[in-house]
């Protein structure tokens, strides 16, 4: 092959190569300008006010295509397919009680992008903002507002495999003080104190007593629900195969995913409900993989999402194991039920 030939087959490649990227581009240019338009049919979403003590409403992450995509929005909690108030605030993942709220958000850059968590007031106004070192994950709020925690990912990007880090924090909405990561707690595993390099923590869920919180603690692949002390800096295990527990109103069951042998390794999750006090697992109708920490609607129904064809839907059903899932709300998440 002549010297020629080579640099003609080398423009060639390099031609094509040019073309597909260009066409790449083009695509995701495309797509961002149709995310940038409401879909026939889709959720009606206006701008108005949205407030974190307004009477019966759920506030959650708003995903339909539209101007408003990623605003926390506002519906009846009785009608959460209703028409959107949206707010104009922006968050990836979402919670709020006590008139106060959590938003973990994406802060663009020139070259990438970092993420904070913003502690808001009851008019979403942000009251403080602090450093989170990876992709936000799970966010919560004490029933009395008085702390807010959120988990990131900062190494891998999925709870479905082991190759993952994660970062779990918990601040004192009042003062500001903040422990920037569950690894500084003592860990009491059956009763002697556990050390590991491995450990990790996710999925805070508060009591309302500003000193009791669960969490999952995973080590050595395995994973288990821990009972935490603000007061005391302890974690203590409570039971195993237990990941992002959610804290029923009355304080007595944890709503929870659990890996279930015999499931695809990408989706091996089903739903169960944990009795504190008997330590009796109920499973729940939801047959499909869910990974996302579940709320409590009120003390007989929890709310959790599912991937949908616009990003995630919203699903409820029975927290005893009766009954069947009933999607609520489309290109929605992060849903909290305020007032």
């Amino acid at each position: 092959m002549t010297l020629r030939s080579r640099v003609l087959i080398l423009a060639s490649a390099l031609a094509v190569l040019g073309a597909i990227a260009l066409a790449s581009v083009l695509h995701a240019s495309a797509r961002a300008e149709r995310r940038d338009h409401p879909r026939a049919g889709a959720a009606q979403v206006t701008p108005g006010t949205v407030t974190l003590t307004a009477p019966g409403r759920m506030v959650f992450r708003n995903m339909a295509w539209g101007p408003h995509r990623d605003e926390l929005t506002m519906t009846p909690a009785s009608a959460p397919s209703g028409p959107r108030t949206a707010s104009g605030v922006k968050c990836l993942r979402f919670y709020a009680a006590a008139g106060t709220g959590v938003c973990l958000q994406a802060v663009h850059g020139p070259v990438s992008d970092t993420y904070r968590a913003v502690i808001l007031d009851a008019r979403l106004h942000p009251r403080a903002h602090y450093d989170v070192p990876g992709i936000p994950s799970r966010a919560r709020v004490s029933p009395t507002g008085h702390y807010a925690a959120w988990t990131a990912f900062v190494g891998g990007d999925s709870y479905a495999g082991t190759d993952f880090s994660t970062r779990t924090a918990i601040v004192d909405t009042r003062t500001g003080t903040l422990i920037p990561s569950l690894e500084a707690f003592r860990v009491l595993k059956d009763g002697r104190t556990y050390h590991a390099a491995d450990v990790n923590f996710w999925g805070v869920t508060f009591a309302p007593d500003d000193d009791t919180f669960y969490a999952t603690l995973a080590t050595k692949g395995s994973t288990y629900l821990v009972r935490g002390s603000l007061r005391t800096r302890t974690l203590t295990t409570v039971h195993p195969n237990v990941e992002c527990p959610s804290l029923s109103p009355d304080g007595t069951r944890v709503a929870y995913k659990k890996r279930v042998p015999g499931l695809p390794k990408d989706a091996p999750w089903r739903l169960y409900v944990l009795d504190l006090r008997t330590l009796r697992e109920t499973p729940l109708a939801e047959t499909r993989s869910v990974d996302d920490q579940a709320v409590w609607k009120d003390a007989r129904t929890l709310v959790y999402a599912l991937p949908g064809d616009y990003g995630a839907d919203l699903y409820e059903m029975p927290a005893d194991g009766t009954g069947k899932p009933r999607r609520i709300s489309v290109s929605a998440v992060s849903p909290a039920f305020v007032g």
